[in-house]
């Protein structure tokens, strides 16, 4: 399924207090420059339009989001959507969210870590660009508090199944854990913008979730 066209942002609608660069981040920049420290922080790679972190923003006031975009339109987009809604516990950044996390993320920092629908790059040669890799996985690990949680859906079958092999070589991730599906109750009562679309053809989604035990 292609990418439809993202609709056109309301040129009035101001959202740089909701948007950042990583590539313009200081060295010695810190979450806590956005965010309170002390509140809970779940943090999503590859946001997409934004709808998982638009929804979990405005249903979870108490928690901070994160939201990770490498396509500069997208993520400006995702920050309006945040702006249009009025999320002050939710923040955009557009850049290498793999870079981002090995360098600007603490250890035991993040409650929850979410990546929904990646970039499976079908082809055998390309497979080395996917997120889901060692090094990403190790970085999800020191970045997690104890019993933090980590997201992932996919709907195609062969990187899931792929993933969850990845994943069994960190023990001490404890999944997957199984992620109920529940029929949505409107028409964007969904996880994100794909598992929509995903659904709507009647495709399955395969979703799994891990919790960290040290």
């Amino acid at each position: 399924m292609g990418r439809r066209a993202l609709p056109k942002l309301n040129p009035q609608l101001a959202y740089s207090e909701y948007y950042g660069e990583i590539d313009s981040l200081p060295a010695d920049w810190d979450v806590s420059s956005i965010f309170e420290s002390s509140v809970p922080l779940e943090v999503e790679l590859g946001s997409g339009k934004g709808l998982f972190i638009t929804t979990a923003s405005g249903l979870h006031p108490e928690r901070n989001f994160l939201g990770i975009e490498v396509r500069k339109k997208y993520a400006h987009y995702c920050a309006a959507k945040l702006s249009q809604a009025g999320r002050d516990n939710a923040f955009m950044l557009q850049g290498d969210g793999l870079m981002f996390f090995r360098r600007f993320l603490k250890q035991k920092s993040v409650d929850d870590v979410h990546v929904y629908f990646p970039d499976p790059w079908w082809k055998s040669k390309h497979r080395k660009r996917r997120v889901l890799n060692q090094a990403y996985i190790q970085d999800v690990i020191r970045v997690l508090k104890d019993e933090g949680r980590f997201h992932f859906w996919t709907d195609v079958e062969e990187y899931f199944l792929s993933t969850l092999k990845l994943l069994k070589e960190f023990p001490l991730l404890e999944g997957p854990l199984d992620v109920e599906a529940k029929p949505a109750e409107h028409d964007m009562d969904y996880r994100t913008h794909y598992e929509r679309r995903t659904r709507r053809y009647e495709r399955p989604v395969y979703r799994s979730l891990y919790i960290l035990r040290r």
